[in-house]
């Protein structure tokens, strides 16, 4: 993203004055009303603070959209799609919206239907996701499939990937194996199970995990492995870029995808 980032208050009373100044111009707008009349029925069916937040949101942004957009373009389809709908409403734009992951199968039905049916277009990451949206739209031409894989070109076959070395296999104290697991560091991706796991591993075997991703728990789980005596064998990354997430790929014995139920 290049251009300037403009965020939206996260809590109506932090900034109460820009939403204030995003109703005294929205509510003049033509499209005004059909969005109250919209949020309103929204709020009849989900009566929770957050359907509050998110029509102040729409004033916001209706108010404070450049000069020249034709579009609204939401992610996810639960929250960011219902501020993208409002504000669009106010300001008589079109909006879309990509389908990901928790908005596509926790979102109420009815909620979905009246979203895609209101929107210009939308796009999802995966077949299963589609045949449900398509499954609940009025006009399943509306709905697009923009799979989210992989560039086998940057991932070579080979099973050699480290040239003239063969896969460690955690006997050499001074090569440990190398484990690379990738992701947020949030309660959904199971690190903290992974390190269990790994804490249980006999002393004998000689490996290292390094962890690639951001998030909110990474403190919280470089004192679990340090607790369970294992802090001096994983490395915290951090956040990275495309390129050097691949040459980790490229240096791993193996790759680990934790998880966690809901």
């Amino acid at each position: 993203i290049e251009a300037p980032v403009l965020y939206l208050p996260e809590y109506l009373y932090q900034e109460p004055m820009r939403v204030l100044r995003g109703w005294r111009k929205a509510r003049k707008k033509p499209g005004y009303g059909a969005a109250l009349k919209c949020f309103l029925g929204d709020l009849w069916r989900d009566r929770t603070p957050n359907r509050v937040r998110r029509f102040g949101q729409a004033l916001v942004l209706a108010h404070e959209l450049p000069n020249g957009i034709d579009t609204i373009h939401a992610h996810f389809m639960h929250t960011p799609a219902s501020v993208a709908r409002y504000a669009a409403m106010i300001t008589g734009l079109a909006w879309s919206a990509s389908a990901h992951a928790k908005d596509i199968w926790l979102t109420p039905d009815r909620e979905l239907t009246e979203k895609i049916d209101d929107c210009a277009w939308l796009t999802t990451c995966s077949v299963a996701a589609r045949d449900r949206l398509v499954s609940l739209a009025a006009d399943p031409e509306k709905i697009a499939l923009t799979y989210h894989g992989l560039d086998p070109k940057r991932f070579p076959s080979e099973i050699s990937h480290r040239p003239g070395m063969n896969m460690r296999d955690g006997a050499d104290p001074a090569d440990p194996l190398r484990i690379l697991a990738v992701g947020r560091a949030v309660e959904k991706k199971g690190l903290n199970i992974l390190l269990d796991a790994l804490a249980l591993l006999p002393p004998t075997l000689h490996w290292r995990l390094e962890h690639v991703g951001g998030g909110m728990l990474l403190d919280g789980l470089r004192r679990q492995a340090d607790a369970a005596g294992i802090g001096n064998r994983v490395i915290w990354h951090g956040a990275m870029s495309h390129d050097l997430i691949i040459e980790r790929y490229r240096d791993a014995d193996l790759f680990v995808l934790p998880s966690r139920g809901r």
